[in-house]
């Protein structure tokens, strides 16, 4: 009985992790499978809701600002306000750039935020990080196991209601224009659209989501550091949306977790193959792996598990369910 409730306490320990993934992800294949922003700096986007969250919601902190010890649910909404900011302080003067030049733009403004949480000790806590971040519900619920249920619950419930409003946003005149942006912006404009406010957009609600998911894992974990939204997150992320399929919020959604699964199962048997001794070189191998998956999709399935959809099978399947319906 005991090695059963450790398998269902790690088992949705995993899930949670996966769950909060997706939600970035999610933010991510708006930006990038449905408008094409290439953006290279999600681990930022990722630090700037943890840390906003933290400081808004833990206790005071001696020498530091934060620390305000105000409710959860407010840490949520404050850090998905904060990066939406931050992102479109960023956007206004980065997504003029195009492609590559955009990747290496928010790629730095990454590796400047990481580097700011690294150094500014008396808002970020400097390597160190922010201790002593409340876990909602702890005060009602003692078991570890029943907490780890809940808090899955919650952010299984924050995850379907981002996919849904996202379904019905990319599926709305306002999604058919990011398609049309993403396969030519030019002819685009020409039909009277204003590309960069739609570009603007996309990118503000992306990195919402991409805070909110930061937030979670605060209030999940108890504890963050600068190590924790090194260029790897990003590199990760990256991954699970092009395994899953971009332009497809369900393989967004596949892509986390099969991912995840990867890299955690990898991660275990590593530590059991590999002597003590020899643990932080073979760490690297997961990297080594996760590539190796990447290289396959491409190969294999280029358009990723979960595919987008084109505008034939979409109209394939409406008539399809016509037809049904007759």
């Amino acid at each position: 009985m005991p090695d059963l409730i450790g398998l269902l306490s790690y088992g949705t320990f995993f899930l949670v992790f996966a769950t909060i993934f997706a939600l970035v992800v999610l933010g991510l294949n708006l930006q990038w499978g449905f408008t094409g922003l290439f953006n290279v700096g999600v681990a930022g986007f990722v630090a700037i809701g943890a840390y906003t969250s933290a400081l808004i919601t833990a206790p005071d902190y001696p020498d530091q600002l934060g620390g305000l010890g105000l409710p959860i649910p407010l840490g949520w909404l404050g850090a998905m306000a904060t990066s939406g900011i931050a992102a479109f302080i960023i956007g206004v003067a980065a997504l003029r750039l195009r492609h590559d030049y955009l990747a290496i733009a928010t790629f730095g403004v990454a590796v400047t935020l990481q580097l700011v949480a690294l150094n500014a000790k008396g808002l970020t806590g400097g390597p160190f990080g922010l201790q002593f971040i409340p876990k909602p519900f702890a005060e009602v619920i003692d078991d570890n196991l029943a907490w780890n249920v809940t808090y899955l619950a919650v952010a299984a419930a924050l995850l379907g209601l981002s996919y849904v409003a996202l379904e019905r946003l990319v599926r709305s005149p306002w999604g058919r224009v990011l398609r049309a942006i993403r396969e030519d912006e030019t002819a685009a404009e020409s039909l009277g659209k204003r590309a960069f406010r739609f570009r603007l957009q996309a990118f503000v609600i992306g990195c919402m989501l991409m805070g909110l998911g930061g937030a979670l894992y605060a209030h999940f974990v108890g504890y963050i550091a600068p190590e924790d939204f090194l260029p790897i997150l990003t590199f990760q992320l990256w991954t699970m949306l092009i395994v899953g399929g971009s332009g497809n919020n369900r393989g967004a959604i596949l892509g986390a977790f099969v991912v995840w699964a990867l890299w955690t199962l990898s991660g275990n048997a590593l530590r059991e193959i590999v002597p003590s001794e020899y643990q932080a070189r073979a760490a690297t191998l997961q990297v080594v792996l996760i590539g190796l998956l990447l290289m396959l999709i491409l190969l294999l399935r280029p358009r990723g598990l979960l595919g987008e959809e084109t505008v034939v099978s979409r109209h394939m399947r409406d008539e399809a369910a016509d037809t049904a319906e007759e």
